[in-house]
């Protein structure tokens, strides 16, 4: 056990999630907290026509604001997203809304898309200077009616598109009400063939559910082909609570479920995703990653990219490189020298 796992993980996990959180934030800021970058000429790729250092990154929903945007290379990240940011400036659900589940290795949070909204982040964001490449990650407004997501999800990325690497849709978290019903084929299509037409060439990526049907997951793949979408992000968090050892006092707390017991729902998903996609679409593996043989699974499984939320908080600010280290030395063991190689060589 490293410091953090025996010292201050135990420390900051006595403390309100959330407040956890914003501190974190603040000594990131301030350059208090920093890891010793992993590097290895055979974990950099060009994937979308981007070059990535490394092919772990940070998920959406740490960054909501992008107010760190300068400092996550210090953690050794390959790529981060920023958000999920909505048009309109929200406060998003009541506290507390952020829940710990140790027993699972485990978050549950029904946060709501609280952030700034597009203005502030387009301000932010045009001041930044990130070294790495980053996802600039869009949701609807909770005061935005279904119908009218299009026109909010459009406002948000006319102020956005000239930010970042890529943009990802999200129509995925369960805390907004409504919103995963756009992921239903005719709704998708709508929004999707909008985003497109207006973000032009930039890489466009959906973020989808964990808890969809195999059916609604080809419907998805058709969505993507014709909309000309570049990939997918798999997965957001889950609504399902099967299996978890933690009492129900905290297990049937309300929102999205992340971390460990998330990890082979999202693996189906991706393994569905890369067997029905076209070769050339990318996939954004995220669910249950929390040190490199889970980057190893994602990848092998057919992701061009990983991404991590609740496996960095448990880990700790080594995380990243420890995973990495750890991916390369299981690279190793396997004779496999590429992350091209590694890609989908455990469906073949």
């Amino acid at each position: 056990m490293g410091f953090y796992e025996s010292i201050l993980r135990p420390l900051a996990f006595r403390l309100d999630p959330e407040t956890v959180h914003h501190l974190a934030f603040g000594l990131l800021e301030r350059g208090l907290i920093r890891s010793q970058a992993f590097t290895d000429l055979r974990l950099e790729q060009t994937v979308l026509g981007i070059r990535f250092p490394n092919p772990f990154g940070l998920a959406a929903g740490f960054d909501k604001d992008a107010r760190a945007i300068n400092h996550w290379h210090k953690l050794g990240f390959g790529f981060f997203e920023v958000g999920t940011i909505t048009q309109h400036a929200q406060p998003g659900n009541p506290k507390p809304r952020l829940f710990r589940l140790p027993a699972d290795r485990a978050l549950i949070n029904r946060f709501g898309f609280n952030n700034e909204g597009a203005e502030a982040a387009a301000k932010r964001l045009a001041g930044s200077n990130s070294p790495l490449p980053f996802g600039v990650n869009l949701g609807k407004s909770k005061v935005t009616p279904l119908e009218k997501a299009n026109d909010d999800y459009l406002a948000s990325l006319a102020l956005l598109k000239d930010f970042g690497s890529y943009v990802a849709i999200n129509v995925s978290s369960p805390n907004t009400p409504g919103l995963r019903g756009l992921q239903d084929k005719a709704p998708l299509l709508d929004l999707l063939h909008a985003v497109r037409g207006a973000l032009g060439s930039k890489p466009l990526l959906v973020k989808i559910a964990p808890d969809l049907e195999p059916s609604a997951l080809t419907d998805i793949v058709d969505v993507v082909i014709q909309t000309g979408v570049d990939g997918v992000i798999a997965t957001n968090t889950t609504l399902s609570r099967a299996g978890l050892k933690s009492p129900e006092s905290l297990s049937q707390e309300q929102g999205g479920l992340s971390g460990a017991p998330v990890r082979e729902k999202a693996n189906d998903v991706i393994r569905q995703l890369r067997t029905e996609l076209p070769t050339e679409k990318v996939i954004i593996g995220v669910g249950g990653v929390f040190n490199g043989d889970d980057v190893y699974e994602k990848i092998a499984l057919g992701c061009h990219l990983v991404q991590v939320y609740t496996g960095w908080i448990y880990g700790g600010p080594s995380m990243v490189p420890t995973a990495l280290r750890q991916l390369v030395a299981r690279m190793n063991r396997e004779g496999i020298y590429s992350l091209g190689e590694l890609r989908g060589s455990a469906l073949s």
